[in-house]
């Protein structure tokens, strides 16, 4: 009997979507309602007191408006990726908050890291690639239309603005093109 029961009709796809986003959501009212005092539960590289914070910085964002523009692509990138099936999306999803997290947590400026984009990078390298390595049609329109509507968000890999942590966008993109490619035989 399988742990993780793969949602196969949309409905349930986004009833677990559903769940993504109002996790997301709570963690983000009680910040919110607290001042923003989770944010310390960020990234900050080669820190050993933050190295475990790989795993809730994804969670945090730095105001409403860093939340509000992260957690709209994460639901469409999460319902696209769970067309792959529901192990497959948890494996990704997890691989990218720790690969993503390990490689900010090393190689990032000093600077608190965090928020949800470095896996939604994550999510679109996978998408992008894993659907050609797939050779399966329908995912191949994915990766296709992923990259069509969403490949401006490519240039977001480079430094730009010094509040924004591009190293998550370029880890996390790196982490989901690593992750399309070594998940694929086991598709």
């Amino acid at each position: 009997m399988a742990i993780v029961k793969s949602p196969t009709t949309l409905k349930k796809q986004l009833v677990w979507v559903s769940y993504v986003v109002g996790i997301m959501l709570v963690i983000e009212a009680i910040n919110m309602l607290t001042g923003r005092y989770f944010n310390q539960f960020s990234i900050f590289p080669r820190n050993l007191n933050h190295l475990a914070y790989i795993f809730t910085a994804p969670f945090l964002h730095a105001n409403f408006t860093h939340f509000a523009s992260n957690v709209v692509t994460l639901a469409i990138f999460a319902l696209l990726l769970l067309q792959f099936g529901g192990k497959r999306f948890l494996s990704v999803t997890f691989g990218l908050i720790v690969l993503t997290g390990l490689l900010v947590w090393m190689f990032g400026r000093p600077s608190y890291h965090l928020g949800a984009s470095g896996v939604i990078y994550g999510y679109f390298g996978y998408l992008v690639f894993a659907g050609f390595l797939s050779k399966r049609l329908f995912l191949i329109i994915i990766s296709v239309v992923v990259a069509f509507f969403y490949g401006g968000m490519i240039w977001g890999v480079l430094p730009n603005q010094p509040y924004i942590s591009w190293e998550s966008h370029l880890f996390g993109f790196i982490a989901g093109l690593c992750l399309a490619w070594f998940l694929r035989s086991r598709s």
